[in-house]
């Protein structure tokens, strides 16, 4: 169930605002050669399905690569999306080059050579791109920058702690380019890499030919900035041309297959979670003004007062619930490669309702691992009240068979209201049946006569909430905005930047 201590990964929640209209178009059968393998064999798996590509030629006019860029890469008002800048410019006649802007290799031809090969025309490796960041940039690694030299506001370039010179995307493209080096290090696994940029990151042979620190901060990012409605959209126009698809935008989880926490564990396409069903619709709400904040705890940087009580452990001593510095709270009764029997919860503080009319309850959470059981057959989230230990139902439950997590919803504690409770995860496993559950966030609010919870004190921000936006704390760290915050917060949309004040 886990590579080190616990599972290297997660998606971090992330709003889809608009409705999932492109929806993923694998042609039927099209990954059934997948099925039952496991790392170094799925990914020459993979490179066998993908490895052949109908490109068009390197260039402007018809036919060529800004021919399909007209629809890979543009936006319903003609601007042309831009990864690698903020800049505005717009498209012009179908196959037109755009002034002021290259095709950009985010994997450098220079690292096989400058071959002008299939990957050298490959769309999933092209990209339109500002020349001039495009110039700065040169053949380095994509990786993290801690030493900037050069930074447009979206992309920056210097040095990593690794004394290499790489340049690191905006957080809004980490996934897309980590997936996209992704692609690239399979479908072309049996290249040459030469010169000394290409041997930072690749290594020879089609197994891993990530480097290590590579695939590591990819999978990181790809967790962060998880598959969108634009990601797909590209993926099934560069398929309508090329015939090939990218199936770590397909299958999100696939990368874990390959490379993480899941190399010990047969793929199976038909029952992994797919693009349109990775994707999380939180909603654009802003905070309601008749709700207070009661509990809000991040499992991530304190373990909230939460004590564990368990009945059945596989030994004396187990810990079921443990908590992760960047997971937050996880269960699992899994080690020495086996699943054992338990029976565990996670309980919360007392929770005083008795000033309150009404109350809900959200929290994020990730279950993976699970063999015939539906998590919630298995598992329960429960509120313990005047000694009784009652199961919520009619929120959303994780598939069971990822490491994204999943916001559960509102959960109604009206039926509570006016009472003292306990939160309880209530965590269960067998030797046939062991999941591992994680639990991320959680927040209580209430509805009171007064409201201690206010929106933005600035109405006219010029932020409309009901479109995608982001939230950061004034350190910069990613707020999730379905958790009530209070104080000064960041609000960014459509690369302005606002400061505000949550009460």
């Amino acid at each position: 169930m886990m590579r080190k201590d616990f599972k290297t990964a997660a998606a971090i929640f992330v709003m889809a605002t608009t409705a999932l209209t492109a929806t993923a178009q694998i042609p039927a059968g099209y990954y059934a050669s997948l099925k039952g393998k496991k790392g170094a064999e799925l990914k020459n798996a993979i490179h066998e399905i993908i490895k052949n590509a109908k490109v068009l030629d390197y260039g402007n006019g018809n036919g060529t690569t800004w021919y399909g860029f007209y629809s890979t890469d543009q936006a319903e008002d003609g601007m042309v999306i831009d990864r690698y800048s903020n800049d505005k410019r717009y498209f012009g006649a179908k196959g037109s080059a755009v002034s002021g802007m290259n095709i950009e290799h985010s994997f450098p031809k220079s690292w096989w050579g400058g071959s002008k090969n299939q990957a050298y025309k490959d769309l999933y490796n092209l990209m339109p791109c500002e020349e001039k960041i495009n110039s700065s940039k040169q053949n380095y690694p994509m990786g993290k920058v801690t030493t900037v030299t050069t930074d447009n506001g979206c992309t920056r370039i210097g040095t990593g702690t690794n004394g290499y010179q790489l340049w690191e995307p905006a957080d809004k493209w980490k996934g897309d380019f980590a997936r996209g080096y992704m692609y690239m290090a399979t479908a072309y696994q049996n290249m040459t890499w030469s010169g000394t940029q290409a041997n930072q990151i690749l290594t020879q042979g089609y197994y891993p030919t990530l480097k290590e620190w590579a695939y590591t901060l990819y999978i990181e990012w790809a967790k962060t900035d998880i598959v969108d409605e634009l990601e797909i959209k590209r993926n099934n126009e560069v398929s309508k041309i090329q015939g090939n698809r990218n199936p770590f935008v397909d299958f999100p989880n696939l990368m874990e297959y390959v490379w993480g926490d899941s190399i010990t564990y047969a793929f199976d396409p038909e029952t992994t979670v797919k693009a349109d069903e990775y994707i999380d619709d939180g909603g654009g709400d802003n905070p309601d003004p008749n709700e207070e904040n009661i509990l809000q705890v991040d499992f991530t940087t304190d373990g909230g007062g939460f004590t564990q009580n368990a009945s059945t452990l596989p030994y004396e001593g187990f810990n079921v619930w443990r908590r992760d510095n960047q997971y937050g709270w996880i269960a699992t009764a899994y080690y020495d490669n086996s699943g054992h029997d338990s029976d565990a919860s996670l309980i919360s503080p007392e929770i005083d309702l008795t000033e309150y009319a009404g109350a809900s309850l959200s929290f994020t959470h990730a279950v993976n691992h699970r063999s015939t059981h539906a998590p919630q057959d298995v598992l329960d989230v429960e509120i313990i009240c005047d000694g009784q230990a009652t199961p919520l139902t009619g929120f959303t439950w994780p598939a069971g068979n990822s490491w994204a997590f999943n916001n559960s919803g509102d959960i109604s504690l009206d039926a509570f209201a006016g009472k003292k409770i306990r939160v309880a995860f209530h965590y269960r496993s067998t030797t046939a049946e062991n999941m591992q559950w994680e639990i991320k966030n959680i927040s209580v609010s209430g509805t009171a006569s007064t409201s201690s919870i206010g929106d933005v004190t600035d109405r006219n921000t010029g932020i409309d909430f009901d479109r995608k936006y982001e939230m950061y704390s004034p350190d910069g760290r990613k707020l999730d905005k379905t958790i009530p915050h209070s104080g000064i917060i960041i609000i960014r949309q459509d690369g302005k930047t606002i400061k505000a004040v949550m009460r």
